[in-house]
């Protein structure tokens, strides 16, 4: 059982940036691949970025390609999300995910765990 909490969201200008953080609780945390998901009000849940269990790789949405950077410490059981370049498009609520063994999909079906979410909303 993994219990994920995000933090870090808010509300910034267009241009600027934010780091969230999805922070587990369990032992066996470095076994799971991590997805980032957003969700804005009236829409599907979309990818945004995973990382596998060791961090050698990850994956991102072409819409957040260069802008975005998943990455992991195992130690600390956290993963992070830095967003830059935030446009209005990307507001939404965040959700991270953990997949048991994963490789890093970006299916919401294919993750186990989610955290409850973090606000993002930028400013034009």
């Amino acid at each position: 059982q993994v219990r994920l909490v995000e933090s870090g969201g808010g509300l910034v200008q267009a241009g600027g940036s934010l780091r969230l953080s999805c922070a587990a609780s369990g032992r066996t945390f470095s076994s799971y691949a991590v997805g980032w998901f957003r969700q804005a009000p009236g829409k599907e849940r979309e990818f945004v970025a995973a990382i596998n269990w060791s961090g050698g790789n990850t994956y991102y949405a072409d819409s957040v390609k260069g802008r975005f950077t998943i990455s992991r410490d195992n130690a600390k059981n956290t993963v992070y999300l830095q967003m830059n370049s935030l446009k209005p498009e990307d507001t939404a609520g965040y959700y991270c995910a953990a997949d048991k063994y994963g490789s890093g999909s970006s299916s919401p079906p294919s993750y186990n765990y989610w955290g409850q979410g973090t606000q993002v909303t930028v400013s034009s």
